[in-house]
């Protein structure tokens, strides 16, 4: 399962949610989805989107991620298609916390139109 997961993610063009895994996957058990998801977010070989849509997207991760403040980029979420895109090429801006505060995540999550849906 991990592997066609794998190859699912691999293939695709924007962030995947939960749900349109099941549709891909119609007999495989949820919560083996689930924790194939989970295992490849811990091994840092996708990153979970929290993009307002409702449900958590996951893509893939760049080579020698590490899912720190660094590495991250922002994501670009379609109002009109409702894909979410990750524009690896855009650094999350860095953030300037008052003192004795510590950065652990940043989501930053750009909304508008995306080039498909605009011709």
């Amino acid at each position: 399962m991990r592997q066609l997961v794998l190859q699912v993610l691999t293939e695709q063009k924007t962030a995947i949610s939960l749900p349109e895994l099941e549709q891909i996957f119609e007999k495989a058990d949820k919560a083996t989805l689930y924790r194939t998801l989970k295992t490849f977010q811990e091994n840092k070989l996708i990153h979970s989107i929290e993009d307002g849509s409702g449900s958590v997207k996951y893509a893939l991760c760049q080579e020698f991620c590490e899912c720190q403040p660094d590495d991250l980029h922002v994501h670009f979420l379609c109002t009109n298609c409702n894909q979410t895109f990750c524009l690896n090429d855009i650094p999350v801006p860095t953030i300037n916390l008052p003192n004795n505060f510590s950065l652990e995540s940043v989501n930053m999550v750009v909304k508008g139109i995306c080039s498909n849906c605009k011709r």
